[in-house]
């Protein structure tokens, strides 16, 4: 992957990510972008995305053992660069919808 590009599955889990903060691990990743978008996501295509976007440093991650016992889940968080890549992109998806907002309207012929 481009160290400035992302495709829409990593944008997304990105963004979930963030949303979950301290509680980003990929079953509940995979809840969030199921619940925010209300399609299916396949859980093996975000482990795919958070190996990605870990091994090109937009993430990090640590293991956990849970408190009462049970398996060990692996927790995310986004590290500086990845911030700094969701702020670009964020810019740039902001300048694209600049001016289109009215195309969008309803009864709006475009």
């Amino acid at each position: 992957m481009p160290k400035n590009v992302l495709g829409e599955l990593e944008h997304q889990v990105l963004l979930a990510t963030l949303r979950l903060g301290d509680d980003a691990y990929s079953s509940t990743i995979v809840l969030e972008l199921e619940r925010v978008t209300g399609r299916d996501v396949a859980p093996a295509a975000v482990y795919i995305a958070l190996r990605r976007l870990e091994e090109g440093g937009f993430t990090e991650s640590e293991l956990r053992a849970p408190g009462g016992g049970g398996r060990a889940r692996r927790y995310f968080r986004i590290t500086e660069s990845g911030l700094a890549l969701m702020r670009e992109s964020r810019r740039r998806y902001v300048a694209l919808w600049d001016g289109v907002e009215s195309v969008l309207e309803p009864g709006s012929s475009g």
